[in-house]
């Protein structure tokens, strides 16, 4: 096993930073390895935000469910789908962009956001630093365009807390490989057979840490996954371009 590798194994949200500032050239380094990702079609719909305003950050964790993380973390990047900037070269090649208004590219901006997020969290582990992705941004969109200043065709997906490690914790047990790694076809035998033994063995883990308020990977689901958990998604996304017709 490489030196890659191991780091990314490893990997673990870190939710505990320290005053230190991040050097610029260590950002500069996590950022490229977002940056040098491939896109589909070569679109590189994908844009970056890099907040170190103490104030804007405090705001950011407030919009995003009061993570008080957030507001620690020296560094906060914001991962935006940025369609404004593929408008820009269709125009510039006389076209009119009309594949902003199907599902395709909105799920090719996700999948793409992701793998540069991916490649970003792998660089900053291998620097040192602590990291952890968060969706609650998406808890107030709205706000967050309007924060950010971003123009329309463009919406934030999701942020990183990126910093100096303060206190490291042990990772979180996850669910047996055979739910994740079915070969040739799915098997959802190996997931529902696994479900009880995990969400005993993530209380346990809950329990070594003093979580007193950790529950189990079944009981986070049903309190999540049977409404709607961020409603303001959908209007807004909408209001930015992205309407769906196609």
């Amino acid at each position: 096993m490489n030196q890659t590798i191991r780091t990314i194994h490893a990997h673990h949200s870190v939710r505990s930073y320290t005053d230190a500032p991040v050097a610029e050239e260590m950002l500069e380094q996590v950022i490229e390895g977002g940056y040098r990702c491939p896109t589909s079609f070569n679109a590189q719909h994908v844009s970056v935000v890099v907040l170190r305003s103490p104030t804007t950050r405090a705001r950011i964790a407030q919009l995003g469910g009061n993570q008080a993380w957030i507001a620690r973390a020296p560094v906060f990047i914001t991962m935006v789908a940025d369609l404004n900037k593929t408008m820009a070269g269709v125009r510039a090649a006389g076209g009119q962009q009309v594949a902003h208004k199907s599902v395709e590219l909105l799920v090719a901006c996700s999948i793409d956001a992701g793998i540069a997020l991916g490649n970003m969290m792998t660089a900053a582990r291998s620097l040192g630093l602590g990291v952890v992705p968060i969706g609650g941004i998406r808890r107030n969109p709205q706000a967050m365009i309007e924060l950010l200043k971003l123009p329309s065709l463009t919406f934030p997906l999701c942020g990183m807390c990126l910093g100096h490690i303060d206190e490291d914790g042990p990772r979180k047990p996850r669910l047996p490989m055979a739910t994740f790694r079915h070969d040739e076809f799915y098997r959802p035998e190996a997931i529902e057979a696994a479900i009880e033994p995990y969400d005993r063995t993530l209380m346990e883990h809950w329990k070594a840490v003093d979580r007193a308020d950790g529950s189990s990977w079944s009981e986070n689901l049903a309190e999540h996954y049977t409404k709607n958990y961020f409603p303001n998604v959908k209007p807004v996304i909408e209001a930015q371009g992205f309407t769906h017709e196609m």
